[in-house]
């Protein structure tokens, strides 16, 4: 089974998949954590009163600041190619490059 998990994520190793769950884990609490910070810097969090709308905005700032801390942290603990072609995956997704 750890095999499988190792292969679906591409990694080269255990010691590698390791380092991708820590980046992981380590890129989507820096995320949340500083998205309200940003949110109340750009003061998006005023332009309405309406909790769907500040959850949608709070949603679109993770995503953005993610996908940023992702190649950071990723090139921090020396993974920069193995993150870059997941940014690429991800963009080519959501149809922002082709």
């Amino acid at each position: 089974m750890l095999e499988k998990i190792i292969k679906v994520f591409n990694a080269d190793s255990l010691s590698h998949l390791i380092i991708i769950f820590t980046v992981f884990g380590i890129t989507g609490s820096l995320s949340v954590g500083l998205s309200d910070p940003i949110l109340n810097y750009l003061k998006l969090d005023e332009i309405t009163d309406h909790v769907v709308v500040r959850m949608l905005l709070r949603i679109i700032v993770i995503i953005i600041v993610y996908q940023c801390l992702l190649i950071v942290v990723g090139s921090i603990f020396g993974q920069f190619d193995y993150f870059k072609k997941i940014q690429k995956r991800f963009l080519v997704r959501i149809r922002v490059i082709k």
